[in-house]
Parts: C-alpha cells; sequence; structure tokens
C-alpha cells in the first residue's frame, strides 16, 4: 500500500467545519478587541483628582497597548486559519511544505493553520 500523498475530501471537510468554527470564533474576539480600544479613547472627565487620572490612564495605556498586540495577533491568526480554507479548497491542505509530506492530524487539529509537521519545524531551525 503507497503512503498517501493527501487527505480525502471527506477529511478536508472534516477540517473546513473545524477551521470555520475556530474563524468565527477568532473573529468574534477580535471584533471585541477593536471594541475594547474603541472605547479606550474616552475619557472619564468624572474624576477631578490628578493623581489619581495619571496613575488610571498610565495603566490604560498598558491596557490598550497589550490589547493591541493581542489584536494582532488575533489578526494574524484569522489569515492564517483563512489561507487554511483557501489550502483546502486547492486540496493541498496538511501537505508539510517543507517535505510534502502529510501533516499529522492531531496536529492540524491543536493547530489548523499548520503548514509543517513539528519535525520539520524543529530541522528548518537548526
Amino acid at each position: 500500500m503507497s503512503e498517501k500523498t493527501r487527505y480525502s475530501d471527506e477529511e478536508l471537510q472534516e477540517f473546513k467545519e473545524l477551521i470555520l468554527a475556530k474563524l468565527e470564533l477568532a473573529k468574534r474576539d477580535y471584533d471585541s478587541m477593536q471594541a475594547t480600544l474603541m472605547n479606550a479613547n474616552s475619557n472619564d472627565v468624572e474624576d477631578t483628582m490628578p493623581t489619581y487620572k495619571n496613575l488610571e490612564e498610565g495603566s490604560e495605556t498598558l491596557s490598550k497597548e497589550e490589547t493591541q498586540n493581542l489584536a494582532m495577533r488575533q489578526l494574524k491568526f484569522i489569515q492564517g486559519l483563512q489561507a487554511a480554507l483557501v489550502r483546502i479548497e486547492n486540496k493541498t491542505y496538511g501537505i508539510s511544505r517543507i517535505t510534502g509530506k502529510l501533516i499529522p492530524k492531531e496536529r492540524l487539529r491543536a493547530v489548523p493553520h499548520a503548514t509543517t509537521n513539528v519535525e520539520d519545524k524543529m530541522q528548518a531551525k537548526h
């Protein structure tokens, strides 16, 4: 029996459903982060204590930067999932871009936008 070179249409459909579900959640989280960033720009004018106000603004800045970083990571994750959907349509999903061998299903279920095996990734670093 020859080694399998690609996932079947049924397997690709299973991965597509998994990715679409993750994509929906990821977009919802990203939208929530964007809304938080938009609301972070409004200043509360009720507080008149300058010291407290400065401390509050400092923590808001840090929180805003953290939220921006998280939003950028989330956007990159969304783009990775969208690229995985394209690979599913092209029937190249789950094939390592380094070796051309199939990426194990367990890895794809854990990291659905993966483009390499763990071993390939480690060897590429050395």
